[in-house]
């Protein structure tokens, strides 16, 4: 099984997308990017990686994914304060970004 990512999205105004991916780099590019246009993502400036956890694989990912999704936002907010209290770009440096989890 190939590992997976369940992440957490942001910009200046700390709206929160939550999203899961085999491939973190890469889709946190295609948000940054812009790729979907007229996704949610692009419309809201989601630019900025503030969480993400590694599970076992893509199914487990989902499942966490959806799990989160239905959290408040306070749970939301802490999760992400508790492991990046500034809400800076985990993306900003790659190699801080696979040794923070």
């Amino acid at each position: 099984m190939r590992e997976a990512y369940v992440y957490i999205m942001s910009n200046r105004a700390h709206r929160i997308y939550v999203g899961s991916t085999v491939d973190l780099p890469a889709r946190v590019a295609e948000h940054k990017r812009k790729k979907y246009p007229h996704a949610f993502t692009a419309h809201y400036n989601f630019y900025r990686l503030v969480w993400f956890e590694v599970v076992t694989d893509l199914d487990h990912a989902r499942r966490r994914e959806m799990q989160i999704k239905r959290w408040t936002r306070v749970k939301k907010v802490a999760l992400v304060q508790a492991k990046n209290r500034w809400w800076r770009d985990l993306s900003a440096t790659w190699t801080d970004l696979l040794r923070a989890d």
